[in-house]
């Protein structure tokens, strides 16, 4: 199946090396093996709707929680509906929890409407904390056509400070284009749908978190001129 048309040369080198990798369940792995994993990255969201209007509260990202199939720096890949196993001689360039949270915040930063957004090891003192649990992040390939197809699945809970309060809940649910065993096509198609999931999530939790702040009347608001800056 042919990959969207948007998918760039320049997006490609960034996240991709070159060529295609055997597939082997982690039980079927040479020993002895000398050839070193070749390491792969996704990329933060960086385009957002226009109108989105600034906040102006502080949101923590916590390391979002992951099943231990998940959190891993192997890449996962399922051939049938209940057995989980992993391509060879493929990993991440970070186990995948703590990629999936540096790409969420630098997705928040790239949207320019918060003032404040970072991890839990940088002392931020938060007005929400955002909870994320990665139930999907594998590739699926036993549909019966041959198609490696990446599953994002987050489930999220946005927790307001200091009370420590659910303030609202949702899931998101992406799947990329079913593309065949390339591994340089099966990452620029997990990059497109971690990107839509990134794109509601953090539209999702911009529009939530104030209304959460306006309901609880944390103001005075600070206000800001200009036109939107969205990249």
């Amino acid at each position: 199946m042919a990959l969207k048309p948007d998918n760039t040369i320049a997006r490609r080198s960034a996240l991709l090396g070159m060529g295609a990798l055997a597939l082997a369940g982690c039980d079927t792995i040479i020993p002895g093996a000398r050839e070193q994993p070749r390491l792969y990255r996704l990329t933060p969201k960086s385009t957002f709707p226009e109108g989105q209007p600034p906040v102006d509260w502080q949101l923590l990202v916590e390391r979002p929680y992951a099943a231990a199939s998940l959190n891993t720096l192997r890449i996962g890949l399922m051939t049938e509906p209940t057995r989980f196993d992993y391509y060879a001689l493929a990993n991440w360039t970070d186990q995948a929890p703590l990629m999936v949270q540096t790409l969420i915040v630098e997705s928040f930063e790239n949207s320019r409407r918060i003032t404040a957004v970072g991890r839990d090891s940088v002392g931020l003192k938060p007005d929400f904390v955002l909870k994320v649990e990665m139930r999907e992040f594998q590739v699926e390939a036993y549909s019966g056509a041959g198609l490696h197809s990446p599953h994002v699945g987050f489930s999220v809970k946005l927790v307001s400070m200091p009370d420590r309060l659910i303030v609202a809940s949702t899931t998101i649910d992406r799947r990329g284009e079913g593309v065949g065993e390339v591994m340089n096509d099966i990452i620029v198609s997990w990059d497109d749908a971690l990107g839509s999931a990134m794109k509601e999530l953090v539209t999702w939790t911009l529009n939530a978190g104030e209304a959460a702040w306006r309901a609880n009347d944390r103001r005075p608001r600070v206000q800001r001129g200009g036109a939107p800056d969205w990249r």
